[in-house]
């Protein structure tokens, strides 16, 4: 009995360690590790374009489009990888 209840909580751990970090990257076709790094780099982007924006609000002369710009690009990346998803499906 201790052995299946053991069994059983490890299957739940297993089941919940794979939802937080397995199944999204899965249905994305990506390791773990290639949709951190891509996240992580949409991050530092969107930080840039964040302090980009906040000069610009004090400096109107400087960064005019840099923000704009930045989510626009991550905006069609994005949306290249879910039509390469949806297209593969």
């Amino acid at each position: 009995m201790a052995t299946t209840k053991r069994q059983n909580l490890r299957k739940i751990r297993n089941g919940i360690i794979d939802r937080m970090f397995f199944e999204h990257p899965r249905s994305l076709d990506m390791s773990w590790a290639e949709h951190g790094g891509g996240a992580v780099k949409v991050g530092v982007q969107l930080i840039g374009a964040g302090f980009a924006a906040l000069i610009h609000g004090a400096v109107p002369g400087i960064f005019g489009e840099t923000a704009s710009k930045t989510v626009i690009r991550i905006h069609d990346h994005i949306q290249k990888l879910n039509a390469k998803r949806l297209g593969d499906a």
